[in-house]
């Protein structure tokens, strides 16, 4: 096998554009994030607000996932891209209109929030197109023998824009107040949009344009289906998202547990995050593909630990600890899981398996917000912070005893052929 090269990815020049586009539109939707979950806390006081976030992010983007995967195949993925880019700015525009002093004193709580509602109603639509527009945008961008680097990269890059994001997402709110900082969401997410033109349009690799919408996803859910490392990764992923995360509801430990104010709750996200990017930027140096399997579950079983430590911790340093240890062990099983993606993958059919992945894990993120938010109010934060670590620890267990292709999956094999592509 060559010699890992660490910056093989960093060493295109597109790829890099690609990066810096994907860090600031990541910055200010992290930022976008906190801020809504903040305002509507603070309106609502009530955890099932929190929860109905969740919900109306998910709805669109869980549905509209597979339809957006055909679309991706079928579509130049550049132009689409700065489509979707260019919508996501008016939401954050209008959000922006939305929470200025004027605004606020003319118009009603309920419509207020109603409003807010909606428009992240319609950023969960735009969201089920962004993953494969992305993990399709990539692949064609890269040679072969660069996806694992180039995953691991780009997913740095999205956890070191997360993590900004939300550091600064609450600090923000305390210094300069809540429009302001939507305000330069809006400016952030404007210039992502600039950026996507200094991408060249690719092209489109599907053999079966004009296919069916029927047939097209009956082919991507299929090949996730039967394709055992894939639909095992997916699933592990989905339990620890849906079930161990704790994002929707950090607001109420800022607020109420901890006592630890906005500028605590930044600190808190920040600390997720911080912990994957240690660990994914370490991944560039020291590869994943021995052991890939066992590798993935236990960084999930060590996420599930850490999420049980933080429900039971009253403080603030070591509730801080605990997700910065959630945040390395998930930023690994990220890693793997878009390695495992990225090799195990056909050119023709990016666009539908990122949507499959869409549907088991990036809308578990908004159904993981109902979930908590639903848990909170039912048992508490810190009981419903620690069944999903339980949970989490049963879903490794069961998946790693019976799924025993995804528990002896090595990529060596895999990456080498592509390095000889």
């Amino acid at each position: 096998m060559a010699k890992n090269d660490p910056y093989a990815a960093l060493r295109i020049k597109e790829f890099n554009f690609f990066l810096l586009l994907r860090l600031f539109l990541v910055f200010g939707w992290s930022m976008q994030f906190i801020v809504i979950e903040w305002q509507v806390y603070s309106i609502t006081k009530d955890p099932w607000s929190l929860a109905l976030i969740g919900a109306c992010e998910f709805i669109p983007a869980f549905f509209m996932a597979p339809f957006a995967g055909h679309i991706v195949d079928q579509k130049e993925k550049r132009n689409l891209f700065a489509l979707c880019i260019g919508a996501f700015s008016l939401i954050s525009l209008a959000l922006f209109i939305l929470t200025t002093k004027t605004v606020v004193t003319s118009l009603s709580t309920q419509f207020i929030l109603y409003a807010i509602y909606a428009l992240v109603f319609f950023g969960g639509f735009l969201r089920s197109f962004f993953g494969p527009i992305i993990f399709s945008l990539i692949a064609l961008i890269v040679p072969k023998k660069s996806y694992a680097n180039a995953a691991t990269w780009s997913t740095s890059t999205w956890k070191t824009a997360a993590v900004l994001g939300s550091l600064f997402g609450g600090f923000f709110i305390s210094w300069i107040g809540v429009a302001n900082t939507l305000c330069i969401v809006f400016i952030l997410v404007l210039i992502s949009f600039l950026l996507t033109f200094l991408i060249k349009k690719k092209p489109v690799l599907n053999t079966k344009i004009g296919e069916s919408v029927k047939e097209s996803l009956k082919a991507g859910i299929t090949f996730v289906f039967e394709n055992k490392a894939i639909l095992g990764a997916l699933t592990l992923d989905m339990v620890a998202v849906l079930f161990g995360g704790t994002v929707a509801i950090l607001v109420i430990f800022a607020q109420d547990v901890l006592a630890v104010g906005s500028q605590g709750l930044g600190i808190l996200n920040a600390s997720i995050s911080l912990g994957s990017i240690i660990t994914m930027f370490v991944t560039t140096y020291i590869p994943i593909s021995k052991n890939t399997g066992k590798k993935l579950l236990i960084s999930i079983f060590i996420f599930g630990l850490s999420m049980i430590g933080f429900g039971l911790s009253s403080i603030f340093w070591v509730s801080v600890l605990m997700l910065f240890i959630s945040g390395a062990a998930d930023g690994i099983s990220m890693i793997i899981r878009q390695t495992i993606l990225q090799l195990k993958t056909p050119d023709d059919m990016r666009g539908r398996v990122s949507s499959v992945n869409s549907m088991f894990v990036g809308s578990s993120n908004e159904l993981g917000a109902v979930e908590s938010g639903v848990a909170a109010k039912l048992l508490g934060p810190v009981t419903a912070v620690v069944f999903g670590g339980c949970m989490t620890l049963i879903t490794v267990l069961v998946i790693g005893t019976k799924n025993t292709v995804l528990r002896e999956l090595d990529l060596t094999t895999d990456m080498e052929a592509n390095e000889n592509a």
